[in-house]
């Protein structure tokens, strides 16, 4: 379970590792991390209309989005069968498991951010579009 503190502190030590990069460098990992960067505010509209997952796609969570849909599906889709209560624990699940993201909806994407920051600083693919630019 994520902790603010800790994805905090992560967040600062990710800003102080990109602000010591020389100035040209940091611009171009400035530039490639804003264009992919998400935002908690679109994550939460998409979980508050969307139950169903599309959200994780938003984070390209392509698993988790799809096994959310079909959870949701299956649940709809049993509701009009002889276990009709299976499909409503199913759905309640999926739902309960949603509602608690979209509360956490800020500390999931700020951790999403910091991975990619991370993943960046790590791999250097910022080089290569600064030398792009040379």
């Amino acid at each position: 379970m994520l902790k603010q503190t800790e994805v905090d502190a992560q967040e600062e030590a990710l800003r102080l590792r990109a602000a010591a990069l020389p100035d040209a460098q940091r611009q171009a990992f400035y530039q490639i991390v804003k264009d992919q960067l998400k935002d908690p505010d679109t994550y939460a509209a998409l979980n508050w209309f969307f139950v169903a997952g599309l959200h994780h796609f938003y984070l390209r969570q392509w698993l988790h989005g799809l096994l959310n849909i079909l959870s949701f599906t299956l649940g709809v889709a049993l509701l009009f069968t002889s276990v009709w209560l299976t499909g409503i624990v199913l759905i309640l699940l999926v739902s309960v498991y949603e509602f608690y993201q979209l509360f956490r909806a800020q500390i999931i994407v700020q951790d999403w951010n910091n991975q990619l920051m991370n993943r960046l600083l790590d791999s250097g693919d910022y080089l290569k579009q600064q030398a792009d630019h040379l």
